[in-house]
């Protein structure tokens, strides 16, 4: 069964791995801690028993959440885990009275934006040359929260 929760200092060296396998520019390990000791972020965890299979986590800027990253193992994407990540996110957006989530997104990355649109968040822009390695237009993403 996979268990979602908040993110604690023993998970990082495992999604540090998850982070190297998934992305061009990796966050370091110094930039999890980082992220854990700020007061103005939320980062979620997705388990299988203690292995760390998925992350995501959000800033808090006002009134608005900027979703910083979402991945999920490889083995275990397509079975609705990042979509949970995401709905425990915007319920915690939600508690703290956040009025919209931003994201940014790979054009390429077809099946992140579907779980986006899906979970009701419009594409409102384009970030030219946003991402690197390879070179890449991010789709700028907003999410109203009720």
């Amino acid at each position: 069964m996979i268990n979602i929760r908040k993110m604690s200092y023993e998970d990082i060296d495992q999604m540090v791995i998850i982070e190297q396998k998934n992305f061009s520019n990796p966050w370091s390990k110094n930039s999890f801690v980082q992220e854990l000791n700020n007061n103005l972020a939320t980062y979620f965890v997705a388990c299988d028993k203690e292995r760390v299979i998925g992350y995501g986590g959000i800033w808090y800027i006002i009134d608005e959440g900027h979703i910083t990253n979402i991945v999920v193992d490889e083995k275990y994407q397509r079975q609705g885990i990042g979509q949970q990540i995401v709905e425990n996110i915007l319920k915690v957006s939600k508690e703290k009275n956040i009025k919209r989530c931003t994201l940014e997104v790979r054009v390429s990355n077809k099946a992140a934006i579907a779980l986006y649109n899906k979970l009701g968040f419009v594409q409102l822009g384009i970030r030219k040359n946003y991402y690197t390695n390879p070179t890449e237009h991010a789709i700028i993403m907003w999410k109203e929260i009720s």
